[in-house]
């Protein structure tokens, strides 16, 4: 008589494969959680003062995060080779202020007939002294052996001491007017300079994570040893990352020069933390090779939403601190979980 056997599911040699619900996907996908949370901010803040929930002030918020987004995606990428750059607040106001002494000894020159040449030789001069501060950096990291906290130490304390020594504390006045006429909004609450801001910001997202600059970037740091043995020129490529750091913070300072219509060498003040603070919030670590630039706008964005809420909510804006450092405690417990439920599946 033939008999039957049947199998369950569960039986030996059988593999289950449960597909994950997509709303656990999504609530693992820390760029996911950061929109929700601005989402919940901006509704927060509009119910407490609904004149959060206006042009004007989406216009300041953007004018705030223009200049944040360009330091923030420099330190990640930093950030993503293992590395750390504590200068770019120290580069912003050096460069804003190197840059509004030139454009000031041009306009009342030769050049007092050509405001947006002058504006535009800005924009170099801020291009090329945030380019070379980078390199000093790099040169410091792989030639005098220094680590990089040390490193950018040093030119935070030269560039910043620099510009206060050469404007005596005082805003570098007397260039082109028409730099403060760039700044109000001109689409909706975007004015020209942030938009062309979204621009760089996106350019350098397909940079970390389209191109062989990505590649090599997440490799060293995710372990320099075996991207040096797989042939990457560790030293050249960091040396590309910290120039390209420099890079941005020069833009920021010109972007500063922009909105303000001076240099001022204590533009840039703090603005190195809160880079590292939108980087954190963002999701990378600060061991290396991982990150998103998507999480750093949103980091970016979410701290400056915070400070015009807590300012039109009549809040006193040091309690954005305690906001800021609630954030980065959480962001770095997602993280670690992640980590966790990783290395236990």
């Amino acid at each position: 008589m033939a008999t039957t056997q049947t199998h369950s599911p569960n039986s030996a040699g059988t593999q289950v494969v449960v597909a994950p619900s997509r709303f656990k996907t999504l609530m693992s996908n820390q760029q996911f959680i950061l929109l929700i949370v601005w989402i919940l901010m901006v509704i927060g803040f509009s119910l407490i003062n609904h004149i959060f929930f206006s042009v004007g002030v989406a216009e300041n918020i953007l004018l705030d995060w223009a200049p944040l987004v360009l330091i923030a995606v420099g330190e990640l990428i930093v950030i993503i080779s293992g590395g750390i750059d504590l200068s770019v607040g120290a580069i912003v106001g050096f460069t804003g202020v190197i840059s509004a002494f030139a454009m000031r000894s041009l306009y009342e020159g030769s050049l007092a007939e050509l405001p947006y040449l002058v504006l535009a030789i800005g924009v170099l001069v801020c291009v090329i002294v945030g380019l070379l501060v980078g390199l000093i950096n790099s040169l410091l990291i792989n030639y005098a052996k220094l680590v990089p906290f040390i490193a950018t130490l040093v030119t935070l304390g030269a560039c910043s001491g620099m510009a206060l020594v050469f404007t005596k504390g005082a805003p570098v006045m007397g260039g082109p007017r028409e730099a403060i006429a760039l700044s109000p909004a001109w689409i909706g609450p975007f004015s020209r300079p942030v938009l062309i801001v979204v621009v760089i910001v996106l350019i350098l997202w397909a940079f970390v994570h389209k191109a062989r600059f990505g590649r090599y970037t997440f490799a060293i740091g995710s372990n320099s040893f075996a991207a040096r043995a797989a042939g990457i020129n560790v030293k050249r490529h960091v040396t590309k990352v910290y120039m390209l750091s420099g890079l941005m913070a020069g833009l920021a300072g010109f972007f500063f020069y922009l909105r303000l219509g001076s240099g001022a060498p204590t533009s840039g003040l703090g603005n190195e933390l809160d880079a590292i603070a939108a980087v954190v919030i963002g999701g990378a670590a600060l061991t290396g090779g991982v990150g998103r630039v998507s999480g750093t706008v949103l980091g970016a964005l979410i701290l400056t939403t915070v400070t015009s809420g807590l300012i039109i909510s009549g809040v006193d804006p040091q309690w954005k601190r305690v906001v800021v450092a609630a954030l980065i405690a959480i962001a770095a417990t997602l993280q670690a979980l992640r980590k966790t439920e990783g290395g236990a599946s």
